[in-house]
């Protein structure tokens, strides 16, 4: 009969009548009617599939809601799992043809219930044979004592689930057996309804209440479409493999899974078959609110700001409008008295009106070439044409995109062969709710958790002592504790999975766990993302974290996390925080749009933070508090509403070679403890709660010495500044009121609209060594009264405002201060001072002035010829029984070129200067009033 014959829509519904043999002998006619019994996937195929009784919807228990891709498929699935219990299992020797009854269609069955072969179950097992089916009618069975199953058999109870209930503790002593369709409740004498050693059982559409089920290995289980409610538990110990698959676990007392112990080396039959209908089985499950993990679909994130996106073209000028005026930065205070570099009225008498801005133009006689000093390499254009950070007005348009999961594993073995792995307990596309907890994997267990759904729990997955656990592509959420919780040298691969909402941190990694954690979304939890401590290690890698009310990731009590690659944004306090003697290496993230510092290191912090994007926060982009150490190294710090990096001065902190670019305060700030007002009170409120479920957790604190954890780090005693870019930023460069020292060398200090470096209070030494302060909308440099700073080798270019203000302690030598708008040197107050070797050539205003009483000693100095309007002296006030420098109309800047010099490769800043103390031995004390002798005596013009 051709199928041409009769419309299509008639052929399927003909064929909507077959039962399932029929409908694959049509299968077999030919091409065509095979497709045409394919199309029946949406009508008689989901029918056939839902009117089975050992099976519910194949999206249960979670999505019962969401179509299954074919329910054909999922038939055939189907067919193929409820077969395993019969697979080739071990023959028993009292009978070599009991394969022949096993296979035979008409093996018995025995009937069991009122009126039947049996009237209890008892009986039916001592006459039952290998195979046999064993069917219980409607009705509540009870036995008074322990039963045993000899011999393979299936148990099916007949009608609707709940119409058979079992009130009997069993224990498997044969190689297999099934159950299906049944209810178990304790008996009195025990709360193990099941239980087996070396078999294997099957568990087909069972409702556990108030029950154990325990599998100890050999023995192996495979549990489908179960149901453990009322303080049900699922017990495996030992066991080599076992799947529980779309299974229901609700209103536990204790874990609803327990995993307990290594795999044995022994094992049954079954695992073969087991391992295989893993492979079988679709691994790409994931549940509708876990979405897809790529970067760009962020649909559970919620609109980005403009400007915020992994890709964004804002210029500075937008982001200015956007945020520079949007009012006070967040916990970031700015001194109200303090000038930024403002000029004074003394100053304003010496200098012309165009004085503070830059509009002087030069001509090439009287400019002289500065522009190939040691830093000079920042600010040329590359080869494309393209301008480097440092000189580029506008901030980084693109930052990186986490890698896939699938990048992640072909660079990590480890992680790769974790997640082919299949030992231990294998569930899959459980729904656990509303109860105690979910998993627990304990004492070198083995478990692998794909696809399911943890909700309303006190914590989801607890995993200790030395075991392994694989979580893929799960939903936690709603957690009163911790989502995932891992302890005790706990290890494994956390991938892909939604962890959201939860109570405390979404994972919690303690003592000498270490866990592989790539490519999740940590999202919207009442505390942090994910919190190391105790020693706890891992490596957390590629996931977006964002949206959580503390910090993304929390880093304390000697943990020691690898964080790399993530995207942490969004969140309700910092971005990553590193308290407690916490370390880690922190590299390649992109943390942005945080409420807090980007990243916030305090009290014995000690991380190496290198090459992250920490960008368009709505505080500062990275905070040393109080005792904060760390390596900052090669970071983007840029667009963020208050400073770049702010440093209390109580720590040490080393900063090598960042980036701190178009923030919108200062781009670099060192204050004393007591200049931020309320900083004590936010570290508190940021704090994890370390109690766990209430009850203080107690946990060794193994820390290692100090002279051990700073081994492979160079030692240092003073804060440490070098190599970095502050560019663009809406105040001050950088910014130093402290009272301990400070080194700064060889940073690149440009183009900010306040000063370049103001120090207004250094009590110690603070040493400003071969930097480069260039174009900034006010002064260079400028030092307030009662500072102690050295400056030595800089080069300070082409400034609004004057090159250095000194009005405190200390040694200007052999500095450039060329093409500035005010006086090159201005030295006033109660200065004590040693101003060396320097070349000064000021574009308007003299060379170098000194204004009131003054001590100390200006020789050797080389003053340069300004622009030829220029009709200032260029020295201004200066009488010494001792004066010797050198006035000069046109020269260049060959012997030593312009500084700051280049320095070697390698260079280290031991090599520079020795932080000494200031000598003023044999210093002359000297009255200056204001002033100018024309000509100045003491000159010698060439």
């Amino acid at each position: 009969m051709e199928v041409g014959s009769l419309p299509v829509e008639l052929w399927r519904l003909i064929l909507a009548y077959l039962p399932l043999p029929d409908l694959g002998r049509c299968c077999q006619v030919c091409r065509a009617w095979r497709e045409l019994v394919l199309s029946l996937d949406n009508t008689r195929w989901r029918q056939l599939c839902l009117g089975c009784p050992e099976c519910k919807h194949p999206n249960w228990p979670s999505q019962p809601h969401v179509e299954p891709p074919s329910w054909r498929e999922a038939l055939k699935q189907h067919a193929l799992a409820t077969r395993t219990w019969t697979q080739n299992g071990p023959e028993l020797q009292s009978s070599a043809c009991l394969v022949f009854f096993r296979r035979r269609k008409d093996r018995r069955t025995w009937h069991v219930g009122p009126g039947c072969e049996f009237e209890t179950l008892r009986g039916a097992l001592g006459v039952a044979g290998p195979y046999d089916r064993v069917v219980l009618h409607p009705g509540v069975y009870e036995e008074q004592a322990e039963l045993a199953i000899k011999v393979p058999v299936e148990l099916i109870g007949l009608g609707t689930l709940g119409e058979v209930a079992l009130l009997v503790c069993i224990e498997q002593q044969c190689p297999t057996a099934r159950l299906c369709n049944l209810v178990f409740m304790p008996p009195w004498f025990s709360t193990v309804v099941y239980k087996t050693s070396w078999g294997h059982v099957q568990l087909d559409n069972c409702n556990f209440e108030g029950a154990q089920l325990q599998i100890r290995g050999p023995g192996t289980c495979q549990a489908r479409f179960c149901s453990f409610s009322q303080s049900s538990s699922a017990h495996l110990i030992g066991v080599a493999l076992s799947l529980l698959d779309s299974c229901d676990f609700s209103g536990s007392d204790i874990a609803s899974v327990t995993v307990e112990g290594p795999p044995t080396s022994e094992r049954n039959w079954a695992c073969k078959h087991l391992a295989a209908l893993t492979r079988t089985f679709p691994t790409c499950f994931v549940s509708e609110s876990s979405g897809n993990l790529k970067p760009n679909s962020l649909s559970s994130v919620g609109p980005h700001p403009p400007g915020c996106n992994n890709k964004n073209s804002m210029s500075i000028d937008e982001w200015q409008k956007k945020v520079l005026l949007e009012g006070v930065c967040h916990s970031t205070v700015i001194e109200d008295g303090w000038s930024d570099g403002e000029h004074s009225e003394a100053e304003d008498d010496n200098l012309d009106s165009e004085t503070g801005n830059k509009s002087i133009s030069f001509t090439l006689d009287y400019k002289i070439p500065c522009d190939h000093h040691g830093l000079s390499h920042l600010l040329k254009p590359q080869t494309d044409g393209s301008f480097p950070l440092a000189s580029c007005p506008d901030p980084p348009s693109e930052t990186p995109e986490p890698l896939t999961f699938q990048q992640e594993l072909e660079r990590d073995p480890e992680a790769n062969m974790l997640a082919a792995s299949t030992l231990g307990c294998i569930l899959r596309r459980c729904l656990f709710r509303d109860g105690k907890g979910g998993v627990h994997v304990s004492n070198y267990g083995q478990a692998r958790l794909e696809g399911n759904v943890f909700r309303g729990l006190n914590y989801a997955v607890r995993c200790i002592q030395n075991s392994t656990i694989v979580m893929l592509r799960n939903e936690v959420c709603e957690c009163r504790a911790s989502g995932v919780f891992l302890r005790l040298s706990a290890q494994g691969l956390i991938a892909e999975n939604n962890i959201h909402s939860n109570g405390e941190a979404g994972l919690d990694i303690r003592k000498g766990a270490n866990p592989i954690i790539v490519c999740n979304q940590i999202h919207s939890g009442l505390r942090s993302g994910v919190v190391v401590l105790g020693n706890g290690k891992g490596s957390i890698r590629s996931n977006l974290i964002y949206n959580n009310k503390e910090a993304g990731v929390y880093i304390l009590f000697s943990g020691n996390p690898v964080v790399s690659g993530n995207h942490i944004f969004q969140g309700q306090a910092a971005g990553i925080a590193i308290n407690e003697n916490g370390r880690g290496m922190i590299t390649d993230n992109v943390i942005r749009e945080n409420q807090w510092g980007g990243v916030d290191i305090r009290r014995g912090g000690d991380p190496v933070l290198r090459n992250n994007y920490i960008c368009h926060g709505y505080s500062d982009g990275v905070v040393v508090g109080e005792r904060g150490r760390g390596l900052i190294e090669g970071n983007h710090v840029y667009c963020n509403k208050g400073c770049g990096v702010w440093v209390m001065s109580s720590s040490l902190p080393q900063l090598l070679g960042n980036f701190i670019t178009h923030n919108c305060m200062y781009g670099l700030a060192v204050f004393s403890n007591g200049e931020r007002r309320g900083v004590e009170a936010e570290g508190r409120d940021g704090q994890e709660n370390l109690n766990e479920e209430g009850e203080l957790f107690a946990w060794e604190s193994d820390l290692d010495s100090e002279d051990e954890r700073h081994s492979a780090r160079r030692s240092i005693s003073v804060a440490l500044v070098e190599g970095n870019c502050m560019s663009y930023n809406g105040a001050v460069g950088l910014y130093v009121k402290s009272s301990e020292p400070l080194n700064a060398f060889s940073n690149l200090v440009n183009c900010n609209r306040g000063t370049g470096i103001a120090v207004q209070q250094s009590s110690q030494l603070t040493r400003l060594v071969a930097n480069c302060i260039l174009e900034n909308g006010r002064g260079g440099v400028a030092v307030e009264k009662d500072s102690r700073v050295e400056l030595r080798g800089n080069g300070i270019y082409e400034n609004g405002g004057h090159g250095l203000v000194f009005c405190g302690n200390g040694q200007i030598v052999e500095n450039d201060m060329l093409g500035n708008c005010g006086y090159g040197i201005q030295v006033s107050g109660n200065a004590d001072i040693k101003v060396l070797r320097n070349r000064v050539q000021p574009a308007q205003g003299c060379g170098i002035a000194v204004l009131g009483a003054v001590r100390g000693v200006v020789h050797d100095n080389v003053i340069f010829q300004g622009h030829p309007g220029n009709k200032k002296t260029l020295f201004i006030d200066l009488i010494y029984p001792y004066f010797s420098n050198t006035f000069a109309s046109a020269f260049i800047l060959e012997n030593p070129p312009p500084r700051p010099q280049a320095s070697s490769p390698g260079l280290s800043s031991s090599q520079y200067p020795s932080r000494l103390g200031i000598s003023m031995t044999n210093r002359i004390s000297a009255t200056v009033e204001n002033g100018c002798h024309s000509g100045s005596m003491f000159c010698t013009i060439l």
